[in-house]
């Protein structure tokens, strides 16, 4: 439940109000309660310190777990398995919507990307591949837990996460980082009213004449059939997606077609940047949106504050 909440609330961060130009360093009423749930309010120094610790503790008692079973471990070096390209996004920047459009097809620094052979070995894919088959499988299930049955996996491949059954990683996870108050039965009622919440927030009357607005606009710009200003991207991607279900992902779309794509998508969004511009959209949406979320804190702070002490308590 958790996941879906967060990417939501990535996605609200911006204008707190007022006249204010939106701004990438505002963080949504709600996104502030989630970034102290994960210690997101930390530097990104102060982050990278505490991964590498977290991290050294983790795979110690992973090992020790795993030597517990009667298998070799050697603990996972520290690796954030981030890349920063170093290039500053700028959706609402024409110049660089001209170039990549919403970044799906083509993005900055993608040619960038570390190499497979420079990402962090395994140091113990050689112990594994020493193993029969039926000793690698249960080494995976002792490290990961037994697979999901057909019972336990929903349609899209998901399934709920349990600690208790996820192996010594997961054992050795909850050891580190505690309890996740997301995920707890204490705060399952909050949960769900944050889902509902996001989920109906595009029904929001002035969000809904937003929309409106903009899809005007659209319409006149050659683009119709667009419901909400996420339904442009949204289409890119859906695209995208299909011509990956049409290919192997070992021979992947062919590149012709994904050029193709691109410029259609460029096209579409700039057409989109423009009735955001004209429409004022982001200001507009990110102030409606934040003084829905100023509301739902209002009628939820106790819940919400039990939580952040909770989360705090689970990381001390």
């Amino acid at each position: 439940m958790a996941p879906a909440v967060l990417g939501l609330v990535l996605i609200v961060t911006g204008c707190s109000g007022g006249d204010a130009a939106p701004s990438e360093d505002d963080i949504s009423p709600i996104g502030e309660y989630f970034q102290a749930f994960y210690g997101g309010d930390l530097s990104s120094e102060e982050q990278e310190a505490r991964y590498a610790a977290e991290n050294t503790e983790r795979e110690e008692l992973v090992a020790q777990c795993m030597t517990d079973q009667g298998f070799e471990y050697i603990p996972m070096p520290s690796s954030t398995g981030v890349f920063d390209s170093g290039v500053e996004w700028k959706p609402e920047d024409r110049e660089f919507v001209a170039q990549w459009g919403y970044g799906a097809v083509k993005y900055p620094g993608a040619d960038e990307q570390p190499e497979p052979e420079q990402m962090t070995e395994d140091p113990n894919a050689d112990y594994v591949a020493s193993l029969s088959e039926s000793e690698q499988t249960a080494f995976y299930e002792a490290l990961y837990g037994p697979t999901p049955t057909e019972e336990e996996m929903s349609e899209d491949g998901s399934y709920e996460y349990n600690w208790e059954t996820a192996g010594c990683n997961g054992w050795a996870s909850h050891e580190v980082s505690g309890d996740d108050p997301t995920q707890a039965d204490e705060f399952a009622d909050v949960m769900d009213a944050i889902n509902t919440f996001y989920e109906s927030s595009a029904s929001l009357p002035a969000i809904a004449e937003l929309d409106r607005a903009w899809a005007s606009c659209m319409d006149g710009a050659g683009y119709p059939g667009f419901a909400s200003q996420s339904d442009a991207q949204n289409s890119i991607y859906e695209e995208i997606n299909g011509l990956w279900n049409e290919n192997t992902p070992e021979t992947g779309p062919d590149p012709s077609a994904m050029d193709e794509i691109h410029e259609r998508e460029v096209e579409l969004a700039l057409a989109d940047l423009d009735c955001r511009d004209e429409t004022d959209y982001r200001t507009a949406y990110q102030k409606a949106q934040f003084a829905a979320e100023e509301q739902f804190v209002a009628d939820h702070k106790t819940e919400l504050e039990a939580m952040k002490a909770a989360a705090e308590q689970a990381r001390s």
